[in-house]
């Protein structure tokens, strides 16, 4: 559940491979980001205090980048991806009590994974669906007119 997940064995090596191949130079530190990123799913704390470690460059450096840009991840993606839409007519049609449900039944909080690494929450602004809403988007697909009644029964289909 949290951001700061051990890496795994398997998931140091290919960090530590990663860094290997590009460390002759900190300007290679973008790269070395976007690599972790795409073969990991994110960039965890750990792994930032390996490149900056490896690089000789302050951990400040590593995770102003990785908090800068949107497409990096501080936390291992779940097998299930669940949006749910904050957008006006969402919000105004219960959308917070959908979050409120996720939050308390998976202990699960936004931009953060289940320890089982079952869900990854996120809180998205219009998923486009704003005649059925409130809308839960779990892996692509969208459930309109939810109420926090249903979503057990929904996230019970992901495995």
């Amino acid at each position: 559940m949290e951001s700061t997940s051990k890496l795994t064995k398997d998931e140091i090596a290919k960090t530590n491979e990663i860094i290997m191949d590009n460390a002759e130079s900190p300007d290679n530190l973008m790269k070395i980001l976007q690599d972790i990123q795409s073969k990991l799913g994110y960039v965890s704390l750990e792994a930032q205090g390996m490149v900056a470690d490896r690089l000789g460059i302050p951990v400040s450096k590593v995770y102003g980048i990785v908090s800068f840009y949107n497409f990096f991840r501080l936390y291992p993606p779940g097998r299930h991806s669940v949006n749910v839409c904050m957008g006006t007519a969402c919000y105004v049609r219960g959308s917070k009590n959908i979050l409120n449900e996720i939050k308390t039944r998976y202990r699960l909080e936004p931009e953060q994974t289940t320890a089982d690494r079952r869900f990854s929450l996120e809180i998205v602004r219009c998923i486009g669906c704003c005649a059925i809403g409130p809308v839960l988007n779990v892996d692509g697909t969208v459930y309109g007119r939810m109420k926090a009644e249903k979503v057990k029964k929904v996230l019970e289909q992901y495995v």
